[in-house]
């Protein structure tokens, strides 16, 4: 729980920064925070989602058999670009807050745009990778961010 409310946290930030409220971190198979990332997208990289730094990271600092039994904590489930991402470099478990389900249902009571990537669960993308969530006691927080967001 205290790496999931740290995503919740960086989620925040993104959000205060003018992003969207995602926020992830990587964390050792011994429970060491290896890094921590927020959503960067505002910026002209679409590309910038925590999930992808994350990965970028652990393809440069990190063994295979390190990355597979590492664990990416996350504040929303990844989309299919992070879903690939994970997938491609070998990082092991994701456990997230909220489902990309959640989010397409909160979207559209937002009235938001309809994503341009269809949203996919990970194991859609990645199969056999395992994945835990979403977290109903920490879900609130993060609805209330992609409130924020959509509605002002």
């Amino acid at each position: 729980m205290p790496y999931l409310r740290r995503c919740v946290e960086l989620a925040a930030e993104a959000l205060e920064a003018g992003d969207q409220p995602f926020g992830s971190v990587l964390v050792a198979a011994n429970g060491e925070v290896l890094l921590e990332e927020r959503n960067r997208v505002v910026t002209s990289d679409r590309t910038r989602h925590p999930e992808v730094e994350l990965a970028r990271w652990a393809a440069i600092n990190m063994t295979p058999q390190e990355r597979a039994a590492a664990t990416v904590y996350t504040s929303g489930e990844h989309c299919p670009m992070c879903s690939a991402a994970h997938g491609l470099v070998g990082l092991g478990r994701i456990v997230f807050v909220s489902s990309a389900q959640q989010l397409t249902t909160w979207l559209a009571e937002f009235g938001a745009p309809t994503p341009k990537v269809k949203p996919l669960s990970v194991n859609e993308v990645v199969p056999g990778v395992v994945v835990d969530g979403p977290v109903p006691s920490l879900a609130e927080a993060v609805y209330r961010l992609h409130q924020r967001l959509h509605q002002g």
